[in-house]
């Protein structure tokens, strides 16, 4: 039960990390605009300028492309369960993912927000919850 739960959490970090490179690599080229739901109100009202809009969207796309190799790496780490440093990866990431929709976002409610925010939080638990087996059952 708990390798398939395992396997589920690699899968869904395994899927934003295609995602994630692929819309970096669209924001760098200039091909896509900022997604509205990823910045919080005020950040948007700051980018108004459409050349500055643009500029910071190819800076971002860099970013959300790393982004997506460390989601790569966090997805190998969980289906690969092996040893502390691969757990340790995976923890560390999904702790930074959590961290990162709440300080995007700044207090901004939307349905995008919860489900990123639920998701991490279900990975999260099963990421605890195996780390408390490895500490006590090896």
């Amino acid at each position: 039960m708990y390798s398939t739960l395992l396997n589920l959490c690699g899968v869904f970090y395994g899927v934003l990390c295609i995602f994630s490179i692929v819309t970096g690599l669209m924001y760098a080229g200039g091909k896509r605009e900022l997604n509205p739901l990823e910045l919080s109100d005020s950040f948007n009202a700051r980018l108004s300028d459409p050349q500055k809009r643009k500029a910071f969207a190819r800076k971002m796309g860099w970013v959300t492309f790393a982004v997506g190799i460390v989601q790569g790496i966090t997805a190998y780490a969980l289906f690969r369960r092996h040893g502390a440093l691969m757990y340790g990866i995976a923890l560390g990431f999904t702790l930074f993912s959590i961290a990162s929709v709440s300080f995007k976002l700044k207090g901004k409610i939307s349905l995008f927000a919860l489900l990123k925010s639920a998701a991490y939080a279900a990975i999260l638990i099963v990421l605890v919850l195996g780390g408390t087996r490895m500490l006590y059952f090896g």
